[in-house]
């Protein structure tokens, strides 16, 4: 007998504007087929960049990219939070606590509060060897962030690591990080 997967929580999804962005349906799908209820969030650059209503569809949420005003539902507490993909400039905003959307605000508070963060970076050779960005990387693993790089060290440019994203987080229960 073919029993659905016992729930696992409430996963944040952050898209950016990166490429690979319409290949984080996979992640969601994956992420669905393992018990999660999946909240997409879109940076504002990113919403050209995929199929928002695909996503919607999928979920049976509205992706998030901003703020909610005083008189919207709040949406359910992160259990766990996924990066994917994720781009230079985000990793760089994040691991400077930088929070200037509302992607960004929910990766400001998300160390702070236990709740376990993965980030995928999707970025080319010459900004994955930059300075910043390495310093980037450090920092947030510091701070206890997975943050998976590709064996080259350069951001998955072409693999799509979902699985591995999926497992960096773990499966915490709902109200585990509270």
């Amino acid at each position: 007998m073919n029993r659905p997967p016992a729930p696992k929580g409430v996963l944040y999804v952050i898209v950016c504007a990166a490429g690979a962005a319409p290949t984080a349906q996979d992640l969601v799908v994956t992420a669905l087929a393992e018990g999660w209820e999946v909240q997409v969030v879109a940076t504002p650059a990113a919403l050209g960049f995929f199929d928002v209503p695909a996503f919607e569809e999928l979920t049976g949420r509205p992706v998030k990219s901003r703020y909610r005003r005083p008189d919207e539902p709040k949406p359910p507490r992160a259990d766990a939070i996924v990066v994917a993909p994720a781009t230079f400039n985000t990793v760089n905003k994040f691991a400077q606590g930088i929070a200037d959307t509302y992607a960004l605000g929910l990766l400001a508070e998300a160390p702070g509060l236990g709740i376990p963060v993965a980030v995928v970076p999707f970025v080319n050779a010459a900004l994955a060897c930059r300075t910043p960005f390495l310093r980037s990387v450090e920092t947030l693993r510091a701070e206890g962030v997975r943050v998976l790089l590709d064996p080259r060290n350069e951001g998955w440019s072409g693999a799509k690591p979902w699985r591995e994203a999926l497992d960096a987080i773990g499966a915490p229960r709902h109200g585990d990080a509270e």
